[in-house]
């Protein structure tokens, strides 16, 4: 009974994450309230409450949620990243995930466009997804890092310059492609800027 209760509880905390992103989409983050997020799945408002003490902490783990499964996705379609190779398909993964995913897209239109993002509400949620905010930059420079000490990429190289070039590249690629602001393809356009910003700079430091 307990395992069973455990699950329900689970599968209610993912019904309010949803219908959260429903109503934050439809309405605004701020204008969006418990009592309609409770009603727009028939829970009531202390169901809500249960799980998250406030719209900050929702928002958290909404955010979490969405970057979790999406690292589950990619360890599972690239499990080690050691090298340059790795590296770009694991980008290409990705890429072709929020492509293909539309609850996916819809949640990264909400979150770089739609979001309402005061300075108070910014720090709240860094703070409270401080350890896997970055992921795909610290997993970027990390791999480069370790490539760079095994001799595989010359000291000339600058890694950190090189990974924040490339995650803003990466940034400005995923919000041409969730507003449909370009005619070119989404993977082809990341598969050729992985090549230009990264294996370029690593040729060419050598």
């Amino acid at each position: 009974m307990a395992r069973r209760t455990k699950e329900e509880a689970e599968q209610t905390r993912q019904a309010i994450l949803l219908a959260a992103l429903d109503l934050f989409c439809e309405k605004g983050y701020s204008k969006t309230t418990f009592d309609e997020i409770a009603k727009h799945i028939n829970f009531t408002k202390g169901a809500v409450y249960w799980h998250f003490r406030n719209k900050p902490d929702l928002l958290i783990a909404l955010i979490r949620e969405v970057i979790i499964r999406i690292e589950n996705h990619l360890k599972k379609e690239v499990p080690q990243v050691s090298s340059v190779e790795d590296l770009k398909k694991y980008f290409i993964c990705m890429a072709k995930l929020i492509k293909s995913n539309a609850q996916l897209n819809k949640f990264m239109f909400f979150a770089l466009y739609q979001m309402e993002w005061s300075e108070t509400i910014y720090k709240k949620v860094k703070h409270g997804l401080d350890d896997i905010l970055d992921l795909p930059f610290k997993l970027l420079k990390e791999t480069l890092t370790n490539l760079q000490k095994s001799g595989e990429i010359s000291a000339n190289v600058n890694v950190n310059l090189i990974s924040e070039i490339f995650i803003c590249f990466w940034k400005g690629a995923i919000g041409q492609e969730i507003t449909n602001s370009t005619n070119v393809d989404f993977i082809d356009f990341v598969d050729i800027g992985f090549d230009r910003l990264i294996s370029n700079a690593i040729e060419g430091g050598k």
